[in-house]
């Protein structure tokens, strides 16, 4: 047990190694693989210690950690279930509405994440002529304009007409983006379509449940494939706080 406790503590590290070289050492929830490192080798030294000196501990600690980690586990992976199922959501056809959640602009510039959305959304658009898209998103720091702003001019670049686009330009995250969209819109009424990238479907589609949306449908957009394990592990613990705050 203290071999594997070290040599995925050895995985996490190089993770996060590879998280900061590739995102920059700003890389949203990036400190969760040191912390992860930190407690697995620090699982390692415990156990090995405890093993070279028998008595040190007592016997019923060792079975109560083991029942909370095989607990932990299991919720982990219950969790990461869901957020996975909703990375297979391909939408509805001829939908009412698709609200396009915002992410990061750089300068005037979409992120990739951002991008990755935009193409994913186009490509909805242009396969439904008769929906509206809804582009939800704030400004916020290192951002020129609007994200929705942003994602218009990217849209109506690629022939997308203006009179489909409707812009919120308030929300500063996903439970605003849907509350100002259908403040908006009455899409909560509505066949409405959330898009996003995969990863994030599934908590936007609770979210909008949990705000009276009636029919709404995830629209799963792609995501950075080297980024897609650590996006994953940072939408379980942004699920838990959802549930612990009520918004889902």
């Amino acid at each position: 047990m203290s071999l594997f406790c070290f040599c995925a503590g050895i995985l996490s590290l190089a993770y996060y190694v590879l998280i900061v070289v590739y995102a920059g050492i700003t890389a949203d929830f990036a400190w969760f693989w040191v912390l992860l490192t930190a407690v697995l080798e620090g699982g390692a030294v415990l156990i090995r210690y405890g093993r070279n000196h028998p008595g040190i501990f007592p016997g019923w600690l060792g079975t109560v950690i083991m029942v909370a980690v095989l607990i932990g586990i299991v919720c982990f992976g219950f969790i990461c279930s869901c957020v996975i199922s909703g990375m297979k959501s391909s939408g509805k056809k001829n939908l009412d509405y698709v609200v396009v959640l915002g992410a990061h602009v750089k300068g005037d510039v979409p992120s990739k994440a951002l991008e990755l959305r935009l193409k994913a959304a186009l490509k909805y658009a242009r396969e439904n002529e008769d929906t509206t898209l809804i582009l939800s998103g704030g400004q916020g720091f290192g951002e020129d304009i609007t994200e929705a702003k942003c994602m218009e001019n990217y849209l109506t670049a690629h022939g997308i007409s203006r009179e489909r686009l409707v812009l919120e330009e308030k929300s500063t995250s996903t439970k605003e983006n849907l509350k100002f969209s259908d403040e908006l819109t009455g899409c909560s009424k509505k066949n409405t379509g959330i898009l996003s990238n995969n990863f994030h479907v599934y908590r936007a589609v609770k979210l909008a449940e949990k705000l009276g949306y009636k029919h709404p449908y995830g629209i799963a957009a792609a995501s950075d494939p080297i980024m897609q394990v650590h996006y994953v592990v940072r939408e379980v613990a942004a699920l838990v706080k959802e549930k612990l705050r009520g918004n889902i």
